[in-house]
Formats: C-alpha cells, sequence, structure tokens
C-alpha cells in the first residue's frame, strides 16, 4: 500500500482535517493507477474533497466523472412510470460516467450524500469501472 497526500483546491483558505482512506481500483482504473488497492490521505472529510484530491494525483478523473448528461446515460435501461424504493442521481455536473461507479463503504454514493458524503479515516472508496459490460 502506498499513502499519498494531496491538497483539494478551489475552496477557502480554512485548515482542513486531514482523512486517510482505502481505495479499492477496478478495471480501467486499476490499469491506469497500477495497483487495485492504495491508502489515500488528503485534506477535507467529504467525497467530493476526496475525489478531488485523488484526480489531482492520478489522472483518472475522465474514466469516473461525466462531463455531460450524455456521459452519464446509455441506451437500454428499462422504462417504467413508478419503480419501487428511492431513486435518484447526483446532479449533472456531479454525476458518474455510464458503467462507472462510486462507493463508499459499499454503497453506491447515489444513495448517500452523492459527493457530500462524509468520510472518515479508515472508510473504503470503491472506483469502478469494467472492462466489460452487458449489453
Amino acid at each position: 500500500m502506498t499513502t499519498n497526500v494531496s491538497e483539494a483546491t478551489g475552496e477557502s483558505n480554512q485548515v482542513l482535517p486531514q482523512t486517510t482512506v482505502e481505495v479499492g481500483c477496478t478495471g480501467h482504473v486499476r490499469s491506469a493507477i497500477g495497483t487495485h488497492q492504495l491508502e489515500f490521505t488528503f485534506r477535507g472529510e467529504t467525497l467530493r474533497r476526496f475525489l478531488d484530491a485523488f484526480f489531482d494525483e492520478y489522472d483518472v478523473r475522465d474514466l469516473v466523472m461525466a462531463q455531460r448528461e450524455s456521459e452519464a446515460t446509455t441506451s437500454g435501461w428499462v422504462s417504467a412510470n413508478r419503480l419501487p424504493g428511492t431513486w435518484r442521481k447526483n446532479p449533472e455536473g456531479e454525476q458518474i460516467r455510464a458503467y462507472a461507479r462510486v462507493l463508499v463503504n459499499g454503497r453506491f454514493n447515489e444513495l448517500l450524500d452523492g459527493l457530500d458524503t462524509h468520510l472518515e479515516d479508515g472508510d473504503r472508496v470503491g472506483l469502478v469501472y469494467p472492462f466489460m459490460f452487458c449489453c
């Protein structure tokens, strides 16, 4: 395991706590980073801060994050008027690529607080982008 320390950019100059998480990577993300698991330390306590710092350190933003709505959706999904449970997605500009997923402790970030999900030391963040998908 490797420990990296990065600064997230673009917010106030307040002193932010450091958080260390376990990062698991699969598929294309794993290939780009060169390992399936690492420890990563960043300033802040949210998934947004983690992703900003991680993408500053590792050039995999385009493998995980969608720039446009069309990159976050795909044809072929079931059309239904009323789905069971609660279904939501991250707002535009914060969406994950189609077939990619970001998980916190095994749960999709969309089912938590999206990119504002709180992270604590020892949490597990999964960056998933498979090599293959079902058509």
